[in-house]
């Protein structure tokens, strides 16, 4: 398992403290698939990162059972001046692998990620779909309890996608997926749990269906209007409420609200 113990993180602006998680409890549980809804800027990434271990929470702190991946759809983490190929035996070295593990893993990536010539060339020369395969193969390479996965089944051409969604369907027989994406089909064919993540909450749904739908009511327009100048129950929200109203007055924007759950 992976637990959130009151985690709370932030980023300090120009505008600003800005809250991702604000004293956040929660347990991902191993065998559940998990969809991470949210609208762009929410924390669904920083989430993913601090599930890994590449972020720190500001206060609290986060528990992991088992072995959890290195984000899949972020593109950060190789040596731009190493190839494919180095970067993939680098990573078998961090993982302890011996002569023949090490062989193993890098022909799996090179077969599944597709790069081809690609491979024996520096990173720095890639394209952020081909760094994504190589990262997915790599990762695809490894067992790990937990597979944590930002927007990766967009990387690639349809037949690469299509390859990747296969992948997906393997991966749920074996470990737990936490999935980052504004992909509702992908979601629904990967996850059978959700969280919204919404003004430094983390709302559960042990429906996806009914998950998606209260994410679509939330972030449409005539749900946030319903919501409109409510007052949330939450510790805190006092102040970030004033920070909003200050931000709308600069942009000419009226659209931050509680959703409906």
């Amino acid at each position: 398992m992976i637990v959130l113990d009151h985690v709370t993180k932030y980023y300090d602006t120009d505008e600003g403290r800005r809250y991702i998680l604000r004293d956040v409890s929660f347990t991902f549980q191993l065998g559940k698939h998990y969809a991470l809804l949210g609208k762009n800027g929410a924390g669904k990434s920083t989430l993913i990162r601090l599930l890994a271990g590449s972020e720190k929470p500001n206060s609290g702190d986060i528990y992991r059972e088992g072995d959890v991946s290195w984000p899949l759809g972020n593109i950060g983490g190789f040596q731009g001046s190493m190839t494919g190929l180095e970067n993939s035996e680098f990573v078998c070295q961090v993982h302890g692998l011996d002569e023949d593990q090490t062989q193993a893993v890098i022909d799996f990536v090179r077969r599944f990620s597709e790069l081809e010539s690609y491979f024996f060339m520096p990173v720095k020369t890639y394209s952020s779909g081909m760094a994504g395969r190589l990262r997915f193969g790599l990762s695809l390479a490894f067992k790990f309890d937990y597979y944590l996965v930002d927007e990766l089944t967009s990387v690639g051409d349809v037949a690469f996608r299509q390859k990747a969604t296969e992948e997906f369907k393997k991966l749920r027989e074996r470990a737990s997926l936490i999935f980052a994406s504004h992909n509702l089909n992908t979601v629904v064919q990967s996850c059978d749990v959700a969280l919204i993540v919404y003004n430094g909450r983390l709302q559960y749904f042990d429906d996806i269906k009914e998950a998606i739908e209260a994410y679509k009511n939330t972030f449409s327009l005539q749900g946030q209007k319903a919501f409109e100048g409510e007052k949330s129950s939450n510790k805190g929200n006092k102040g970030k409420r004033r920070n909003l109203k200050r931000r709308n007055k600069k942009n000419s924007r009226a659209q931050k609200n509680e959703p409906p759950f």
